[in-house]
């Protein structure tokens, strides 16, 4: 039997985002890449499923309205 760890890779609407360090949480990630597209800073993580042998996260950003 042979374990193989599988790539995890994050999905911001159709843009692939590369895994920055495993050793990081999936909302570390995110946390990371609110830098480069300020609207994840609302978003929340969701997942991982596999797709196409890779673990794959999305970040759903939240859009709503103050009131």
């Amino acid at each position: 039997m042979e374990v193989t760890k599988l790539e995890r890779v994050f999905m911001h609407g159709d843009v692939e985002l590369k895994d920055i360090e495993d050793s990081m949480s999936a909302d570390q990630v995110l946390d990371f890449y609110s830098g480069q597209y300020p609207e994840l800073t609302n978003s929340s993580v969701s997942g991982p499923e596999v797709v196409n042998d890779k673990l794959q996260y999305k970040f759903s950003t939240s859009v709503g309205t103050k009131g």
